[in-house]
């Protein structure tokens, strides 16, 4: 649905919140809104359960004096969001709809390697399950389950910082690195994380993670995590950055390893086995296929991508700084999710692999990530990075903005949703290359910028050229139809016009 200029204002203004733990704006509010949670579904995509959650009590349309944005801890800064105005731009022209009875929320529910799982939703491999009392928090507030961070015989000495973030215009991180390996706790001890939440979350799926340098490793891993009361195992051939020669993504990278490895963890266990990829290589249907053949049930992709970033041009050392020094690391965050989803394309359009299960990562944030995984074919979804920016509480706004969507698109259960998407990506040489699909221009929307027109004549096709009003006008001889304009458009005033066929073809 098109956005009016309002409309996309009172996002970006969304966006100026900081999503605080205790919001003073809820305590402030004289009507017992809670703008915090409002504000936090309209941050995370959920505009349906924001609109829901708003008029339970829309007492912010008739507000004055905006008690909730004179308590906004950056209130004295003048960088506070204006709060009412945010729901009088988002809520005021749906109050008729939104107030009608809304649809049965459907269950999100899903069998994942015949597993029931009360839904998609996992927390991946990482700092975010790494221990009990964490863990069980992540449980209590509505998390299908979690791979406990990588369980190995070995400790590791781990660095100090470990972790840097690329951010977006505006400050938002975007894309994270970690040089972080396995868990710091001991192999009984994680153990004993297991068998304890197993007695007091027996509903809740437990994967464990596991690590071994050498196939006596593997198979003993898989052995005692099982009996510890492990639901599935997860094979960790991905880690991109272990101080040890011959572990994580060097396995990964090389099938025969993977085989080798799989069949010992295969020795090890009776459980759903899972082979975590790495993306580090070109094709990752090659250690995928091996791991298969040499018994895994299932593909957990992607981990964390090889990177070096942030080099401080005064000292000359890349982030994070460790006394004055640093190394690659794994990149993560929305930043990865384009190249996480052409490798989950790559395995479900593999004519081996095509089958298999598919627990899907990599720049999961919201609910619509979440669902674009599903539908190119991945069961269940993993989530660490937008974890440690924003908090646990992330999963009410996954799971209820999931069940909206697929409530209000007719799906009856995710399961109707996954590899939806998967017909309708093609070879190239597929694609229709005989119709041209021009740009639309909305002239009321237009504000006379001009981006469109530079955009176009700097990088396009000189195509757009600014009218005595400084809107723009299409010289269609010129348009090849790529739309960059549209990209560009800060005020959403460029659209899609009408396909137009230049001759027959594809």
């Amino acid at each position: 649905m098109h956005m009016t200029y309002e409309e996309m204002e009172a996002k970006r203004n969304t966006r100026k919140c900081l999503l605080c733990r205790d919001a003073a704006c809820s305590h402030a509010c004289p009507a017992g809104v809670s703008p915090d949670r409002i504000l936090r579904s309209l941050f995370f995509d959920n505009e349906s359960g924001a609109a829901a959650q708003f008029f339970e009590n829309p007492a912010c349309l008739d507000c004055s004096g905006a008690p909730c944005t004179k308590a906004c801890v950056l209130s004295g800064t003048g960088s506070a969001p204006d709060i009412t105005g945010i729901f009088k731009a988002s809520f005021r022209d749906k109050a008729g709809d939104s107030r009608t009875e809304p649809p049965a929320l459907i269950s999100t529910a899903v069998e994942f390697l015949g597993v029931q799982c009360e839904n998609p939703f996992f927390l991946s491999s990482s700092i975010v399950g790494s221990n009990e009392e964490m863990i069980s928090k992540a449980f209590d507030m509505g998390w299908a389950g979690v791979a406990l961070k990588t369980v190995g015989t070995f400790v590791p000495e781990e660095v100090s910082p470990r972790f840097d973030t690329t951010e977006k215009n505006g400050g938002s991180p975007f894309g994270f690195k970690n040089i972080e390996q396995i868990s710091d706790h001991t192999l009984e001890e994680n153990l004993s994380f297991i068998r304890n939440l197993k007695a007091r979350h027996p509903s809740k799926v437990i994967i464990a993670s596991i690590m071994g340098q050498n196939e006596e490793e593997w198979t003993y891993l898989a052995k005692v995590t099982e009996l510890a009361g492990a639901d599935m195992i997860e094979c960790n051939f991905s880690c991109p950055h272990m101080s040890r020669e011959g572990l994580g993504s060097d396995v990964g990278s090389d099938p025969e390893t993977v085989r080798r490895y799989t069949e010992a963890v295969r020795k090890g266990t009776r459980l759903p086995i899972l082979a975590k990829m790495t993306p580090n290589i070109t094709h990752m249907e090659l250690p995928a296929i091996a791991a298969v053949e040499a018994g895994a049930d299932g593909i957990a992709a992607i981990n964390t991508i090889k990177s070096i970033m942030n080099i401080d041009l005064d000292t000359f050392c890349s982030g994070p700084d460790v006394s004055g020094k640093s190394s690659v690391g794994g990149y993560s965050g929305k930043a990865v999710k384009p190249i996480a989803l052409r490798f989950i394309h790559d395995l479900k359009k593999n004519e081996i692999l095509k089958d298999y299960p598919v627990s899907g990562m990599g720049g999961i944030e919201t609910w619509r990530d979440a669902a674009e995984f599903i539908a190119l074919g991945c069961g269940t979804v993993q989530v660490t990075t937008s974890v440690m920016l924003y908090g646990y509480r992330i999963i009410e706004d996954l799971n209820d903005g999931l069940s909206r969507y697929l409530a209000a698109h007719g799906l009856s259960s995710v399961s109707d949703l996954i590899g939806k998407a998967l017909p309708n990506l093609l070879p190239a040489d597929d694609l229709d290359r005989g119709s041209i699909r021009y740009p639309g221009f909305d002239r009321n929307l237009c504000v006379a910028c001009g981006r469109c027109a530079l955009s176009c004549f700097d990088g396009g096709h000189q195509a757009i050229r600014p009218g005595a009003d400084g809107k723009p006008v299409l010289d269609p001889k010129k348009c090849a139809g790529c739309q960059l304009c549209r990209l560009v458009c800060p005020t959403g005033a460029v659209t899609s016009g009408k396909r137009v066929t230049i001759r027959k073809g594809k």
